[in-house]
């Protein structure tokens, strides 16, 4: 796998405080840029199957996806590459597909949903079922979230809720 995924499990992941709830709220990303690109991505799940006539690879059972300290956690996750026009397989990534129990954690967000897709040639996400965003003590749930990778920018759709804690650290006084 490429290590551009896990861009997309970055993007995902870091949701910055929204201010409101209704039904549809736009998101803002803290970033989406991995720290470490480069690094190896370890797969483990208890099946692959490999297609090269249909271009797939499917792994299932407990699929975990972990390059530096990010983690995708989801029982089925395919990976489908783009058909090149005399009916060969390419190199590039067409479509990432992750479903059941879908899990995306950092060390300080996390997103989490029945299905998350990323199209990585253009460069957009779209997590459905059950979306739930967590950064800090603040959350956003929804029906549906879409992001734009090259802006940063989502938007949380359905019956959005926002739950957002006032900070913590009490002014002090001199």
């Amino acid at each position: 796998m490429r290590p551009r995924f896990f861009r997309f499990l970055l993007a995902v992941s870091l949701i910055a405080p929204i201010a409101a709830a209704a039904q549809t709220t736009g998101v803002q990303l803290g970033g989406f840029t991995n720290p470490n690109p480069d690094a190896p991505v370890e797969i483990t799940s208890k099946r692959l199957d490999l297609s090269r006539a249909a271009g797939t690879a499917l792994f299932t059972g407990d699929v975990v996806a972990i390059q530096g300290e990010m983690r995708l956690n989801a029982q089925w996750v395919l990976v489908e590459y783009v058909m090149l026009p005399d009916g060969t397989v390419g190199q590039d990534i067409d479509t990432i597909t992750a479903r059941d129990k879908v899990l995306l954690v950092t060390p300080t967000e996390a997103a989490e949903g029945d299905e998350a897709i990323y199209h990585p040639l253009t460069n957009d996400v779209v997590m459905t079922g059950n979306v739930l965003l967590t950064q800090g003590t603040n959350t956003v749930a929804g029906d549906k979230m879409t992001v734009d990778l090259e802006t940063g920018m989502g938007q949380v759709e359905g019956r959005v809720r926002t739950i957002l804690q006032p900070g913590s650290e009490k002014k002090k006084t001199p």
